[in-house]
């Protein structure tokens, strides 16, 4: 018993030496050497905004050689520089007028600046004698209008073949679209249209149609028919084109990167070709079976090459032939016309009233504010002088997209004007 009591004892005090070596020992190893500063006491790395940094038990102690050792201070991190705006980003229209096109071309102009959101830039392809006409009219714009748009005006222009021969193809100068790739190397993409178009919506919805092509895609059109029956290609072509009933070439949007970069397939040698050395091969092969010019090239290029066109609903091409036979474009009667072409002459003669009432609309639109006033009524009671005609019978599928723009400018500018005096 008297041995356990001494071997207990024994080991209480081994226990107790062990205990005051580990507590020695340990706080030498707090102790920083002369000169140095504890790693808990370390300047921390800068991080955005402000950072104190942990106060050290250490920092208020006297260290070897009977300084402080200062108290950390606040670090502000350095200050980033503001990112620079990105650029604005700007829509790109181009027109081709030749002959006696300068007030439909600036009408068209008008609609497009209208409506829309997006600053755009006007390519004006015309003949020489054209240019003052257009300058003059489009500097007579008011300046709230004139400060969204920047425009050029460029001369007729066919880089490759006989410019004789491409100006006379089809109407006047129409075959000058299939070079605006090669013209306007600046230029990205672009929305490229007739001169007898209006727009009955803001452009920047058909813009928005780049966003949607898949990595193959580089231009969109809509189809030229709805219906194979009643559709010229379906019945007459003498020449490969796209799907059943051909494409329209009047509303063409374009990724002229993509075109410039691309290699075509063709039926004229087994490899590829650019787009600049395709147009003469092709056209000289073709020249004898192509009725409508230019637009019949384009469907020949993508029936060879389908995977490359985005093929966008009727309604924002809509021409006579969609209701002169009834109507027969589903999608303008279920959003209304977005983009009216007014192919045939129908702008200038008695033959589609319906039509003809957008173009005189909008030519003699005064520019004020007063969208309503000014322009969707004077367009109902045009309208009403229509409804003997086929397309006239369907006031809902010409007003319908018209109306709705209307309500989204007036509310546009509603809370504009409240922001402004705000």
């Amino acid at each position: 018993m008297r041995f356990r009591w001494k071997l207990l004892g024994s080991v209480l005090c081994l226990t107790g030496l062990l205990l005051l070596l580990h507590r020695h020992l340990g706080n030498a190893q707090l102790q920083p050497p002369p000169g140095s500063t504890s790693g808990r006491g370390r300047t921390p790395i800068a991080t955005p905004g402000y950072f104190r940094a942990a106060e050290d038990p250490m920092s208020r102690r006297d260290v070897p050689g009977g300084k402080k050792k200062p108290h950390l201070a606040k670090v502000r991190a350095p200050e980033q520089k503001p990112k620079p705006p990105m650029p604005e980003e700007w829509m790109h229209l181009a027109v081709v007028a030749c002959g006696d096109r300068v007030e439909e071309t600036v009408t068209m102009l008008k609609s497009a600046v209208l409506f829309s959101f997006k600053k755009i830039k006007f390519h004006i392809f015309a003949e020489d004698s054209l240019k003052p006409d257009f300058e003059i009219k489009l500097e007579k714009w008011p300046q709230q209008i004139s400060r969204k748009v920047e425009y050029k005006i460029y001369p007729i222009t066919f880089p490759v073949g006989n410019p004789q021969e491409w100006k006379k193809l089809f109407k006047p100068c129409a075959a000058q679209r299939l070079f605006l790739p090669m013209l306007l190397q600046d230029v990205d993409s672009l929305l490229y249209v007739d001169t007898d178009v209006l727009f009955l919506r803001p452009l920047d919805h058909i813009w928005a149609f780049l966003r949607r092509f898949n990595d193959t895609q580089l231009a969109a059109m809509a189809p030229e028919h709805e219906i194979s029956k009643i559709g010229w290609y379906s019945r007459f072509a003498r020449h490969p084109f796209y799907g059943t009933t051909g494409v329209n070439s009047g509303v063409m949007l374009m990724n002229l990167t993509r075109i410039r970069n691309q290699q075509f397939k063709n039926n004229m040698i087994p490899a590829g070709l650019t787009w600049e050395e395709m147009l003469h091969p092709l056209y000289q092969k073709y020249k004898n079976y192509i009725t409508w010019g230019d637009q019949d090239l384009l469907n020949i290029i993508f029936y060879f090459n389908p995977e490359m066109l985005y093929v966008f609903p009727c309604h924002w091409n809509y021409r006579p032939d969609h209701c002169m036979y009834g109507s027969n474009c589903k999608a303008a009667e279920e959003e209304g016309v977005s983009i009216l072409h007014g192919n045939r002459g129908v702008y200038h003669d008695e033959k589609q009233p319906a039509f003809k009432a957008f173009y005189e609309v909008i030519r003699d639109y005064p520019f004020d504010d007063n969208l309503f006033q000014s322009m969707y009524f004077p367009l109902q009671s045009k309208f009403l002088e229509s409804v003997h005609t086929l397309c006239g019978r369907i006031p809902q599928v010409f007003l319908k997209q018209i109306e709705k723009t209307m309500k989204m400018m007036y509310e546009r500018r509603v809370v504009m004007h409240i922001r402004s005096h705000a």
